[in-house]
């Protein structure tokens, strides 16, 4: 598939996670986030297992196959999928769930977004993944317009000197999915896609349920939370991953992760319709400069 197919993976990816992330918000309510964590993950895991199992599988590893993809998985390709897991599905989770009960809101909104900026440095100096000079660009638009929907603008209500600890685990949270998102890339290559992403799903949801049961986190799950837990992890995060490796297959993890992004955008979006959130212009503003840097990235990487 063209290389046209990467940015389109990639926005898809980023509309499907921020949809997640305004479902949760409903299941929150009543249930201990790394216990729907562990649940959304186990369920997408579980979902994509069955569709591997099906007649399905092989119609979307047909359509999603290329000349750079691998048959065969490897030792190596399942330690670096324990890494990944460990990085992305364990270590981030705890440090992040500590770190939003420690800080500020507004904090939290703002250091998140580091995990592009570490998506982006890590690919730079590790992977030697490099854009051409218009592309830094599309990019610094992304950066800066996620920034501002994230923030709405109100630095003036940040205290990142004041909540010090809870910022810095955040940071660190952002900085392993950095890790994730890179050693993704590798495990991208495989041409059983769907088997990488359920195993990535299934195994990262039943550590975090472990964590959740050796901390002592209740499992009441209320019926009025179940049907958001299992359409949010059956559909938007386990098909949010398998677009976004993908993704990183076609188009790289800097632009992938960059591009990532957009589902702050599309998340509060949804939570101006369905929650009655507040959309503020400043946050409209920012969501266009965001599009407008996607389609600098894509143009001028169309180009090379």
């Amino acid at each position: 598939m063209s290389h046209h197919w990467g940015y389109v993976a990639a926005v898809v990816s980023a509309v499907l996670f921020g949809v997640s992330s305004t479902l949760n918000k409903i299941a929150l309510e009543n249930v201990n986030p790394t216990v729907v964590a562990g649940m959304i993950y186990f369920v997408a895991g579980i979902f994509l297992f069955a569709v591997h199992l099906s007649p399905l599988c092989k119609k979307i590893l047909a359509r999603l196959n290329s000349s750079e993809t691998e048959t065969k998985i490897t030792k190596r390709d399942f330690k670096l999928l324990g890494l990944v897991i460990l990085c992305g599905s364990t270590i981030a989770p705890l440090l992040l769930l500590n770190g939003l009960s420690q800080t500020t809101a507004i904090n939290a909104s703002l250091l998140l977004n580091a995990e592009s900026l570490f998506t982006v440095a890590i690919a730079f100096i590790f992977l030697n993944e490099r854009c051409a000079k218009r592309e830094y660009l599309g990019i610094l638009m992304l950066l800066v317009g996620v920034i501002f929907v994230t923030t709405n603008g109100a630095f003036e209500k940040l205290s990142l000197s004041e909540n010090l600890l809870g910022n810095l685990l955040i940071i660190g949270a952002c900085f392993f999915w950095g890790i994730d998102n890179n050693l993704s890339k590798f495990l991208s290559r495989k041409r059983d896609i769907v088997l990488v992403t359920g195993l990535k799903c299934s195994v990262g949801g039943l550590a975090l349920l472990s964590i959740s049961f050796l901390l002592g986190f209740s499992f009441t799950i209320p019926l009025i939370s179940i049907p958001y837990i299992l359409f949010v992890g059956a559909f938007s995060i386990a098909f949010s991953i398998l677009f976004f490796l993908f993704a990183l297959r076609k188009i790289g993890s800097m632009r992938t992760g960059v591009i990532f992004s957009l589902s702050s955008l599309f998340g509060a979006a949804l939570a101006f319709v369905l929650l009655g959130e507040v959309f503020t212009p400043i946050q409209l503003i920012a969501g266009l400069i965001m599009l407008l840097g996607i389609y600098v990235l894509y143009r001028c990487g169309k180009r090379k």
